[in-house]
């Protein structure tokens, strides 16, 4: 690993079985990488049962749907820890979408941290962390040599598979 700091991608994320696959090969590494997730399991009844579940699995909540200032607290809380690799899908959701969503470049650019990039090969049973970059600040540049790193990755359902690229309204757009 290129240092103690990082965000992790994880593509493609098309299928429900990512998340425990995902879980056992953070197990199986024995690294201590958190990842994110919708903000709607760690609240509620949900937060109270399966919202303890992750957070001890490393899970870091998320709201999707607004500007809370995530991109910063995150960045901080990256900075704030000895070890810290947060891992994202930047899909967003095992559902077809047209493009990924940016909160991963943006946190990365904040927190001044490599990327490195993970898929599920689910034909070979692997997880694999394949490349590690810096992101430059050009989105168009940088988005480019990931699409580069995931060519031909197939998850378990690749007709699920996002296009890799930010929405264009992303590109360039700073959030804190």
């Amino acid at each position: 690993m290129p240092g103690p700091h990082g965000v992790v991608v994880v593509y493609p994320h098309t299928s429900n079985w990512d998340a425990p696959v995902g879980v056992l090969a953070k197990w199986a590494i024995g690294l201590p990488f958190r990842f994110v997730a919708k903000s709607s399991l760690f609240e509620g009844l949900a937060g109270a049962t399966i919202g303890r579940l992750l957070r001890r699995l490393g899970g870091e909540p998320i709201e999707r749907g607004a500007a809370t200032g995530s991109i910063a607290r995150l960045a901080d809380k990256i900075h704030a820890a000895d070890w810290f690799w947060l891992a994202i899908t930047p899909e967003g959701t095992r559902s077809y979408r047209p493009h990924w969503r940016s909160g991963f470049y943006h946190i990365a650019l904040a927190a001044k941290v490599p990327v490195g990039c993970a898929y599920f090969d689910f034909a070979n049973k692997e997880v694999v962390l394949v490349d590690y970059m810096e992101l430059s600040g050009d989105a168009l540049v940088d988005m480019e040599k990931i699409r580069a790193v995931y060519a031909g990755k197939q998850g378990l359902r690749p007709e699920l598979a996002s296009n890799i690229a930010l929405r264009q309204d992303d590109i360039g757009k700073r959030q804190s």
